[in-house]
């Protein structure tokens, strides 16, 4: 059978990236001045962080519908039997039930998964997916293998101005309402128990006081040598360094890096965001 695999720029790689590796990766958009820019097409993550500095108002949308439909027919015409997908999570964006419409319209077998969240996990997934179907694995044996690493997946964001989250319409209204609550400072969290949306885990006083806590709560998720844990920020390295030291400290023979946040979450979060994403390898 012909699978091909499809995810989005919600993983923070470029199309080309992704094409090496024989992954279809397509654009989401961001809409800036009038303007609805491809995600890491026409914007890339410093381009975006100069709009970020000069406070523009953007907003995102999952990728055009006309193109979702001219890959998929495009993929019907070269032979593909079924499309094996891991967009940005429902959640967040559409883009998951435009993906099922344009593949039922063309009659086009489909499978999505829901990762609840976005960035490295859904790179982890998609690029899993495609080994292992390599290596003979069943598609049940595949969706199985993805719901294991989601059931074990957690982001934490520490946001530094909630009003970025408010405006886009990212939180659920009891995290709302925090945006005006200044001394406070939320940990937000997006994984499968939120249902890829972002929500609140916890309330504290200080930034220094959520960092504690966020490397606490890691610590109650057991994680250990088997995770994989990634500090994305928002033009706030320093801040990432910082963070990668303590956690470096605290789980020593866990893999750790540093990246920037994926620009479909970043528009929302605003600058000086730290987000920590993690979750169990495969064996």
């Amino acid at each position: 059978m012909k699978i091909a695999f499809v995810t989005d720029s919600g993983i923070g790689k470029t199309a080309a990236e992704m094409a090496a590796d024989g992954i279809i990766s397509l654009p989401l958009q961001i809409s800036v001045d009038g303007r609805s820019l491809q995600d890491m097409e026409d914007i890339d993550k410093d381009q975006l962080i100069a709009l970020l500095q000069e406070q523009k108002v953007m907003a995102t949308s999952l990728p055009a519908l006309g193109r979702i439909q001219e890959c998929f027919e495009q993929l019907k015409a070269e032979g593909v039997e079924l499309i094996f997908a891991v967009p940005i999570c429902s959640g967040l964006s559409g883009t998951i039930s435009a993906m099922q419409t344009a593949a039922d319209q063309i009659g086009l077998p489909i499978i999505t998964i829901d990762t609840h969240v976005t960035a490295v996990v859904q790179e982890y997934l998609i690029r899993t997916a495609k080994q292992m179907a390599e290596a003979g694995a069943s598609m049940e044996e595949i969706q199985a293998a993805c719901q294991q690493v989601i059931d074990t997946t957690n982001t934490l964001i520490l946001p530094s101005d909630m009003q970025h989250l408010k405006r886009g319409g990212r939180l659920t209204p009891l995290a709302a309402t925090l945006a005006g609550l200044l001394k406070i400072k939320p940990i937000l969290e997006i994984n499968q128990h939120t249902q890829g949306r972002i929500d609140v885990k916890e309330k504290v006083r200080t930034y220094t006081r959520a960092l504690e806590r966020a490397v606490q709560i890691m610590k109650e998720d057991n994680i250990d040598e088997h995770y994989s844990i990634t500090i994305a920020h928002v033009d706030a390295p320093q801040t990432a360094e910082q963070l990668a030291a303590i956690l470096r400290r605290t789980f020593p023979k866990t893999e750790i890096q540093i990246i920037k946040l994926v620009n479909v979450v970043a528009v929302h979060t605003g600058l000086n965001t730290q987000a920590i994403q993690y979750f169990r390898k495969l064996d």
